[in-house]
């Protein structure tokens, strides 16, 4: 697949970055800033300067791709901006360009944004209408939604399902990255939203898999 990767420059997205340059997959990630280009030119994809709350950008960004990957955040500073309104900017760009597959990463507690730490509550919120915006769009959709992220490195193995307790573990975010890459080509995912913890299952298999029927 020819693939966007909004967010490329993130910690998420950096991961996700290096195994889309290793991959079989032609990809492009999307930096707001043409200083981080150099960089994720280094990490083996293509650079394309786009900022996510402009939505001419956005189109201009996702032309000629057909799949998308949004990793982008706001980090906190602009949840309403960037984590919901530029990945509702990257849906419908994705709708009008005919790049018909789209993976959102999302998190652990956005169905359920009051029952989370008061810190998170609007950041869920945001992401829980970014969510719900995809899942109505006509594109084939899959939304993960990893717990607590950490820096430690990756194992390769994970635990995916629909209702984990976000309390019983994290996840390192390369592990993350490569669940979204993994994600792209399973069709066992289409439609589908799971939420992911580190656990024992190999990422292929648990991709495979995500509900463990």
């Amino acid at each position: 697949m020819h693939v966007l990767l909004a967010g490329a420059h993130g910690q998420v997205g950096q991961h996700a970055a290096r195994l889309l340059g290793e991959s079989d997959h032609d990809a492009r990630g999307m930096v707001r800033d043409e200083g981080q280009a150099s960089e994720v030119e280094a990490l083996g994809i293509d650079p394309v300067v786009a900022d996510l709350t402009r939505e001419d950008e956005v189109r201009e960004a996702v032309e000629g791709c057909d799949a998308a990957v949004f990793a982008a955040g706001s980090g906190g500073d602009d949840v309403w901006g960037v984590d919901r309104d530029g990945a509702v900017n990257l849906v419908d760009a994705c709708e009008d360009a005919g790049a018909d597959r789209f993976v959102m990463l999302s998190a652990i507690g956005a169905d359920t944004p009051e029952a989370g730490p008061d810190a998170l509550e609007e950041y869920l919120e945001a992401k829980s209408e970014a969510d719900d915006y995809l899942r109505e769009s006509d594109l084939t959709y899959t939304v993960v939604r990893p717990g607590e992220l950490t820096n430690e490195p990756g194992t390769g193995r994970v635990r995916t399902g629909a209702d984990l307790d976000a309390t019983s573990g994290d996840i390192p975010r390369p592990d993350v990255a490569a669940v979204l890459v993994e994600t792209l080509g399973a069709e066992a995912t289409h439609g589908e939203t799971f939420e992911l913890l580190s656990g024992e299952v190999p990422i292929a298999e648990a991709v495979a898999d995500p509900f463990g029927e």
